[in-house]
């Protein structure tokens, strides 16, 4: 929970809207039934919420499964969804517990009790899946069913629990359709959300209907919604452009996005502040050409954010200094400090200082799309051009690429990541704690104490002093460089209502507030 000065910023949208001509209103005795189409660039990794840990999945997971806590959109604190009630018991904060409504049922109709929610987070952290969510429970240590009730015992106090649980990686799974030791690969869903799945084709298309049988937070479940996934933002806008999606979401391409007309008759385009940002991450394993701090902090030295916000993203990017984005509790600027400028002689001077041969060869990965390309080329230039680096780069499949950086496979290589709940501590723990979800085998005594001294208190305010000194060990031993905060971007058909809340810092998106005009 963050403090609460803190503004939420994905909510402070500038949403526009034209006016709407008589002509693309439906007569008010009709009913528009027809799903409304939804287009991203995001991948799903897999449909198993123990098996992804990434946007793309998430986002289909916050409707097709449900969790004990979720968050309204724009709130900072979790309620109830399949709960009817849960909160700390005694003041250490190491035991919390829900009591479990009575009146759920999973898709096909077998009434979810305690049992199958202990099953849900007992399977998640045995199968410990490589890009899974696992990394977000290091101290959860036992749980407990009995009747409606379930007991989370705590290896450590966690303040953050409550909104761990609102996240993805508390989605409740049927264990008569999910095995105990191993993903589910059939790409079916056996869930409780507001929605359940009638197709699905793997990077092509989702078919999203309303589950009636959904009982929980929300008051009322959507319409159908079709979710079509593109192979990069390119053809997401061709698709846009087409007039095949009614609405687009994560991403367009960046000089699409610089050029868009929130008062254009044809769309509605909601511009929200964001959380997300994106890290150049390095393997610090014992061996690799990059295990060496000074060398880190050499390339900290070189990378130069200006044409990376301006020239790859057209100013739809603002840099970034830090682990912590701005509007978060405890935000500083360790990287702005202690490296302000490029400055490739202070870098060669690290470099000698470490003993290592000039040019130095590493390899440097991303994702395979068109929207890291640009952005790709322009660090190889930064690395490259004072000849401390040579660098092969290696653009790989989403999927490849995930399971390469989990592998070790890299030396270097870059990620975006979103907030799963809106507190800082999810851009610390699973980023710079032990076992974190880059994978990049960072381990520090000292990040894990100050990351459970986050921890420690339901009063975010008092977590700020712990926050700043952890960031500032980031940029000691900088195993990644903060690069840029973006904003996010929802456009949608002037016939289409609710699409800003697909953007709302949450973590969570809202297909359900979609309907037609």
């Amino acid at each position: 929970m963050r403090f609460i000065r803190l503004r939420i910023l994905a909510i402070l949208t500038v949403l526009v809207v034209a006016g709407v001509g008589a002509w693309q209103l439906l007569p008010s005795d009709e009913v528009n039934e027809s799903p409304i189409t939804v287009g991203t660039s995001d991948e799903v990794t897999s449909l198993d919420p123990a098996g992804a840990y990434d946007a793309g999945s998430w986002a289909i997971y916050s409707n097709l499964y449900q969790s004990l806590m979720t968050f309204r959109s724009g709130a900072v604190v979790p309620e109830p969804d399949a709960a009817e009630r849960c909160g700390f018991i005694g003041q250490k904060l190491q035991t919390y517990q829900c009591k479990l409504r009575d009146d759920l049922t999973f898709s096909d109709g077998r009434r979810i009790t305690a049992a199958d929610v202990k099953y849900s987070f007992e399977r998640m952290l045995k199968i410990k899946a490589d890009v899974g969510p696992s990394v977000l429970f290091p101290n959860l240590d036992t749980i407990v069913s009995e009747g409606r009730t379930i007991t989370f015992n705590l290896s450590a106090r966690d303040a953050t629990f409550p909104q761990k649980l609102a996240t993805g990686a508390g989605s409740i799974v049927d264990p008569t359709q999910y095995p105990k030791d191993k993903l589910r690969t059939d790409n079916q869903v056996d869930g409780s959300g507001p929605y359940t799945l009638k197709s699905y084709e793997p990077g092509v298309r989702a078919e999203l209907v309303p589950n009636p049988a959904y009982r929980g937070a929300l008051k009322k479940t959507g319409g159908p919604v079709d979710i079509r996934y593109f192979e990069g933002s390119e053809a997401l806008q061709a698709a846009w452009a087409a007039g095949d999606v009614d609405v687009t979401h994560r991403q367009l391409p960046a000089e699409k996005l610089a050029q868009l007309d929130p008062g254009a008759d044809e769309q509605r385009v909601t511009e929200a502040d964001s959380a997300e940002i994106r890290n150049l991450v390095f393997n610090v394993r014992d061996g690799a050409p990059l295990a060496d701090r000074k060398v880190r902090q050499a390339i900290a030295w070189i990378i130069d954010r200006g044409p990376l916000v301006t020239k790859v993203y057209r100013n739809t990017v603002e840099p970034l200094y830090s682990l912590i984005p701005q509007g978060y509790i405890g935000h500083s600027t360790p990287f702005f400090d202690s490296y302000p400028q490029s400055d490739p002689d202070r870098a060669r001077e690290l470099m000698r200082e470490a003993g290592v041969d000039l040019p130095l060869h590493i390899t440097f990965a991303h994702r395979d799309d068109d929207a890291n390309k640009e952005e790709s080329a322009e660090l190889v230039r930064q690395l490259e051009k004072d000849g401390l680096f040579e660098v092969t780069e290696k653009a790989v499949e989403w999927q490849a690429f995930q399971k390469g950086y989990a592998a070790g496979e890299y030396d270097a290589y870059t990620l975006g990541w979103l907030p799963d709940f809106p507190d800082p501590d999810t851009f610390s723990q699973p980023l710079v704690g032990r076992d974190s979800s880059l994978h990049n085998g960072y381990t520090s005594t000292k990040m894990d104490a100050l990351i459970s001294a986050t921890q420690q208190y339901s009063d975010r305010g008092r977590t700020s002093g712990d926050f700043k000194d952890l960031q500032r060990l980031v940029g000691e031993d900088v195993p990644l460089v903060p690069l840029w905060q973006k904003k996010d971007y929802v456009v949608s058909k002037q016939t289409v209502s609710g699409a800003q809340y697909l953007s709302d810092g949450t973590g969570i998106w809202r297909l359900w507030e979609l309907s037609w005009i």
